[in-house]
């Protein structure tokens, strides 16, 4: 297992895949094969395909074999016989993009080495025996330019990752104006293209389409990884479905601007590429300087798209996530924001805390609202200092206060932002993100603080430290509520604009480091105007994330089941709020919104003071029941059954525990339909030969008569209100099945 290097070839593999590549006859990396595993050989050259075509541009006189227009590559540019967009590009002093950088040497090691002393995210090992890295280097030498590519894969894990470093040795100056993380050549076109797409309020909603000749991509140019599309895309075979066939997902780690493009040439097969956007990146190379492009994560999956995103949700939370919440399981919480949005005093939040303690939740989140003067969202961001008159024993005195509860204290920031009318922008009116003598845009009244400053980094991570050390705080929610515009520092030469977006959430990543780092008992948690920077980069400092502003219940069957394609539910912030729902308007059963809710981290977001005795009754009894699942839930694996974007009648799923010996199903009826037919489920991910107890339907049926026939499932009673699903709108249900002692035959 690991890697082997004979006749020119590498062969990377494992148990399950193998990713093959070569380096070619003009010395530059041919790509061969990625898919199953194959049997290693000493020699793959059948796999080179090179044919004489007509009307082909070639590489060598007298050579009519060998062009790089069909020739599959491994990091292909544009400008030397291939004609599709390569992965990068490098602008010369001359005005020249033509490069030629060649094999020089490569080495094989056992681990996998940190990006950036660990600043930029990327996936990790603890051992080294978990998985081997290749990095080959190659030149150009008119450039004097070197480029390391490095591969690494995971021995138990179908996952490769890649990335890409340029290092400049020459004396002159290089732009970069492309620097992708990968690329993929494959066969044919053969494939449906799989996105997470949406936008504020309805994110990572699953869309397909089928390959074409042409260019398909997603991208975002708005200074985060946005809500509108997720850096991930998935080419499945058109027979594949959430439990069968191949697929191959693609997921970059990194939180700002990227482009995920596959282009189908007139050969009809697919070039897959991934990285940062070229449309916002431009990267001057000076002397002596490297440049290091982010990670992507590659799975490849024989079991369906369930398959995929079960490597993806294991990979990201035992090697993606770290510190001391990677293995915890996540604390349930209140959050006070749409209970009381800017309007609460010291009393207020007290009240609800006590209430609160009182039906079973671990954790007291202070959102918005508990700074300088911010009584609305047009002043105040940037001033990280309490306002006294709603809190005067200030954020220590109030945390020691939930704290001396039994409460755990938890407290809102947007670190990135600052309203014009703060202490701060008086001070700084250059600190922001703003073109010269143009007009700046705003969004939510408030402006992006430059964080290719040192200066701005340093700030506040000093305020945030004061804070967090005078404090009894244990959770923060880091949001960030607008995007970027008027792309321009004025911290940054004419020539490194292009560096802007880059620079900057390597800031953001730098201050993260530096939180973490003094504070790594508090759980950090990544929030976006909801899930508009939900992707790996935020997950490596802050293991959960809010996917979405919208807490309605129904919505949310969507959002969750889309981010699961690539998210585990561990670092899905997931609540129950109050209805009428303050998005759409929607009621739903209290039971229903915390059917939804149990299949993420878990939490509340409503007054629960002003609730009826009979809700306060069902909030407690689905605390302590999450209390009693959620290792499972958090930590098994988890199964998609029917997706809401197929079926406007029902959307199931459910999770396995890592030993199968229990399994919770939940199903949920969107619009209930008069007399409905029945309904048969096959659940998945059982042990066939184990005997399963249906909890509340008094049925033992084997695993293998659960998944090959399923369980009928009208007559399932809706435990909290005796309803049988089927007879109402967003009536839903939790189905608990449980091995039996003597289970096996």
């Amino acid at each position: 297992m690991g890697i082997k290097f004979e006749n020119n070839t590498f062969h990377l593999f494992n148990q399950n895949i193998s990713y093959i590549f070569t380096i070619l006859k003009n010395n530059q990396l041919g790509h061969l094969y990625y898919g199953k595993r194959i049997t290693h050989r000493a020699n793959f050259d059948y796999m080179l395909v090179t044919n004489s075509k007509p009307n082909t541009v070639c590489s060598f006189e007298g050579d009519g074999a060998f062009s790089l227009e069909y020739i599959k590559q491994e990091y292909p540019t544009y400008g030397s016989t291939d004609f599709s967009e390569g992965a990068y590009q490098i602008k010369q002093d001359n005005g020249s993009i033509v490069t030629n950088f060649i094999y020089k040497n490569h080495t094989i090691m056992q681990g996998k080495p940190k990006l950036m002393d660990g600043i930029m995210p990327a996936t990790y090992v603890e051992d080294e025996s978990e998985a081997t890295t290749l990095t080959i280097t190659l030149e150009d030498d008119l450039l004097d330019c070197l480029m390391v590519m490095r591969y690494t894969i995971y021995e138990d894990r179908d996952v490769i990752t890649r990335d890409v470093k340029f290092i400049n040795k020459g004396v002159e100056n290089l732009v970069l104006t492309r620097a992708l993380s990968c690329c993929v050549d494959f066969d044919h076109k053969d494939y449906e293209l799989l996105q997470l797409s949406g936008a504020w309020s309805r994110e990572r909603h699953i869309k397909t389409r089928k390959l074409v000749e042409g260019i398909q991509s997603i991208s975002s140019s708005r200074g985060a990884s946005s809500a509108q599309q997720n850096p991930f895309i998935a080419l499945k075979a058109l027979n594949t479905d959430e439990h069968r066939g191949e697929v191959y997902g693609f997921n970059l780690v990194y939180s700002s601007d990227f482009l995920a493009q596959v282009e189908v040439n007139h050969y009809e097969t697919a070039r897959l590429t991934m990285g940062i956007n070229p449309f916002t990146f431009e990267w001057q190379l000076k002397k002596g300087e490297e440049f290091q492009t982010p990670e992507v994560v590659m799975v490849y999956s024989q079991n369906g798209l369930n398959g995929m995103s079960q490597v993806f949700h294991s990979l990201y939370r035992e090697r993606l996530v770290r510190g001391k919440w990677r293995d915890e399981s996540c604390p349930i919480l209140i959050n006070n924001w749409e209970a009381t949005y800017f309007d609460f005093n010291e009393d207020k939040i007290i009240d609800m805390a006590i209430e609160a303690k009182r039906l079973g939740v671990e954790l007291f989140v202070l959102d918005d609202g508990w700074f300088g003067k911010r009584n609305n969202d047009c002043t105040s961001l940037g001033d990280w200092y309490p306002d006294l008159n709603k809190l005067p024993n200030g954020i220590s005195g109030l945390s020691k206060k939930i704290t001396d509860l039994g409460l755990k204290f938890g407290l809102w920031f947007e670190p990135e932002m600052v309203n014009k009318i703060s202490d701060l922008y008086k001070k700084h009116p250059e600190w922001i993100i703003k073109t010269p003598n143009r007009k700046i845009s705003h969004g939510r009244n408030q402006y992006v603080l430059d964080f290719t400053r040192n200066e701005v980094i340093d700030y506040l991570f000093n305020i945030m430290r004061k804070i967090l050390k005078k404090s009894e705080i244990s959770y923060v929610k880091w949001d960030m509520n607008r995007n970027i515009t008027e792309p321009y520092s004025l911290n940054l030469s004419k020539e490194q604009q292009g560096e802007l977006m880059h620079r900057y959430i390597l800031g953001v990543y730098q201050l993260y480091h530096r939180l973490t780092k003094e504070f790594p008992h508090i759980l950090f948690e990544s929030c976006a105007s909801g899930g508009g920077r939900f992707d790996p980069g935020m997950l490596y400092y802050a293991p959960q994330g809010w996917i979405s502003d919208d807490t309605d219940a129904i919505e949310r069957l969507k959002i969750q089941y889309g981010t699961s394609m690539i998210y585990p539910l561990k670092s899905m912030g997931s609540h129950v709020s109050a209805v009428p729902n303050h998005q759409v308007n929607r009621i739903t059963p209290l039971d229903t919104r915390g059917n939804v809710a149990y299949f993420g981290t878990f939490g509340y977001e409503l007054d629960i003071t002003a609730l009826s005795e009979d809700e306060k009754d069902i909030i407690k009894k689905q605390i302590e029941f999450m209390k009693q699942i959620r290792k499972d839930i958090q930590f098994g694996t988890f199964y998609r059954l029917l997706s809401p974007f197929n079926s406007t009648d029902k959307v199931a799923w459910m999770v396995v525990s890592k030993d199968q010996k229990t399994a919770f199903l939940g199903v949920y009826q969107i619009l209930a339909k008069p007399n409905p037919k029945y309904d048969r489920i096959k659940l998945v991910g059982l042990n066939p030969n184990y005997q399963y107890e249906i909890v509340r339907k008094n049925l033992v049926l084997y695993g293998n008569e659960l998944m090959n026939y399923g369980i009928i499932y009208n007559n399932c009673v809706n435990e909290s209100k005796e309803r049988k699903i089927g007879v109402s709108d967003f009536s839903s249900d939790i189905v608990i099945l449980k091995a039996l002692e003597r289970c096996k035959r």
